[in-house]
């Protein structure tokens, strides 16, 4: 995708938006959305999948008289038509006053390089022969069984929005990844573990011989896992579960959650709601970073900000439609979704704490450090938060035996109040967290 490409884009989604102020419509936008992907997999030194694909689709979306549709189309479509069809769609749906354009004071004037996109695209073969390094270094580990399979993949994609508003603008992007699974142990004492990295940037990936090490170490780390006595119990979590927390602030504190009021935190702008130490951020302009965005779905520029402040809530993520229904302004936090803009975060993080993961541990005489959870025991409703987990038991501040087969369980309402952060904060994944610490939990086990 070079200028010439990004400049054919631009007069095909300007087009459709002419088209729909000529059809009868209000106001209108139009999104063009291009991508290209590449995988391959190995599994026990061959070759087990390969996929390539590309895309090119645009939407039109209109308002006519307060009411809005939302059309799609690849290659090949006309343009007077598409508009024409969405108008007339749009004659026919139901009043909603909520939904309309950004506001023009609000588009951004200028489009900021983030150094989101890298030129390199790897041939299927060193895909591969990286796939293959990682399932070599896995295999060799002491203990590993058996390798689940390796995957690498590539892929780029291209936005541009252009919108009766006053707004015109482009971005690309990039997105590379290497993940493997492996099994340790035989027979019933099986456990699996595995090991990824992703960026923006092919140089910015570990290497793979590392992924492969070390999602082999952790599968045989889990082997002779049982259970811990139910009761009582402070609950470290690792930082790819503790992403998962992080995850939870950002649909609680997610305008549409707000209005439709599935967010417990729904009523609570501006008061405690999670520890003081406890601080929670949101950067859609990070360079490299694998949320970036120089604008929104309705050409917004979303400016870093901090939802939660040492357990103050500050912010809602918000677009323009849902900010309207909470009598509030965009903060450019707006994706689109067919005919409609939703909010959604960018560059998520738990922001790190003063406190590393080996002090936090160490200053526990019985606890649970958590590798994994599984199940869907959330409720964003009431905070009851109830998940099966394994990990490693804590006794006088070490990590002993590794655990499986238990439950933890508590809410989230109380989690977020007792919770610590370590200070080993990973920014390469667009929701990040540190370590955590979170006491008063309650584990059913033997």
């Amino acid at each position: 995708m070079n200028s010439k490409d990004e400049q054919a884009r631009l007069d095909r989604v300007s087009e459709l938006v002419e088209a729909a102020r000529s059809a009868g419509a209000d106001a209108a936008d139009a999104i063009c959305v291009t991508g290209r992907s590449q995988s391959v997999s190995v599994r026990e030194g061959k070759v087990e999948n390969s996929e390539a694909a590309e895309s090119d689709d645009v939407s039109l979306r209109v308002f006519v008289e307060g009411r809005i549709a939302s059309v799609g189309a690849t290659r090949g479509y006309d343009p007077l038509r598409l508009a024409e069809r969405a108008v007339a769609m749009a004659r026919v749906a139901p009043i909603d006053e909520s939904r309309s354009l950004a506001d023009p004071k609000r588009l951004t004037g200028t489009t900021v390089d983030l150094d989101l996109f890298d030129e390199s695209w790897p041939d299927a073969d060193s895909m591969v022969a990286t796939a293959l390094e990682m399932e070599t270094a896995a295999g060799a580990v002491d203990g590993v069984s058996q390798i689940m399979g390796a995957g690498v993949s590539c892929s780029r994609s291209g936005l541009t929005l252009v919108t009766s508003g006053g707004f015109s603008g482009s971005y690309r992007g990039s997105h590379f990844s290497r993940s493997i699974a492996a099994l340790a142990g035989t027979g019933q004492s099986m456990e699996r573990d595995y090991d990824f990295s992703s960026s923006r940037h092919l140089n910015d990936l570990r290497q793979p011989e590392e992924i492969g090490r070390h999602a082999g170490e952790r599968a045989v780390r889990r082997l002779g896992g049982r259970k811990m006595p139910t009761g009582p119990v402070t609950v470290i979590f690792d930082p790819r579960v503790a992403r998962g927390l992080a995850g939870t602030m950002g649909q609680l504190i997610n305008g549409s959650a707000v209005v439709r009021k599935t967010s417990f935190w729904r009523d609570l702008m501006g008061q405690a709601v999670a520890a003081n130490g406890i601080t929670l951020t949101d950067d859609p302009q990070r360079v490299r970073g694998p949320g970036s965005r120089p604008f929104d779905g309705e050409g917004v520029r979303g400016e870093p900000m901090t939802m939660i402040e040492n357990g103050i809530l500050r912010n809602w993520f918000l677009s323009t439609s849902t900010a309207r229904e909470l009598g509030l302004q965009t903060n450019g936090r707006g994706a689109r979704s067919g005919a409609q803009v939703l909010p959604s975060s960018t560059n998520l993080a738990i922001e790190a704490g003063d406190i590393s993961p080996e002090d936090m541990i160490s200053g526990l005489d019985h606890g649970l450090y958590v590798t994994e959870v599984i199940g869907q025991g959330v409720n964003l409703v009431t905070g009851d938060y109830s998940r099966g987990a394994s990990g490693f038991r804590i006794e006088n501040g070490e990590l002993t035996h590794p655990v499986t087969e238990v439950t933890i369980a508590a809410n989230l309402k109380d989690m977020f109040r007792r919770m610590l952060a370590a200070n080993d904060l990973d920014r390469s994944f667009a929701t990040a967290a540190p370590t955590l610490l979170v006491e008063g939990m309650t584990l059913a086990g033997e």
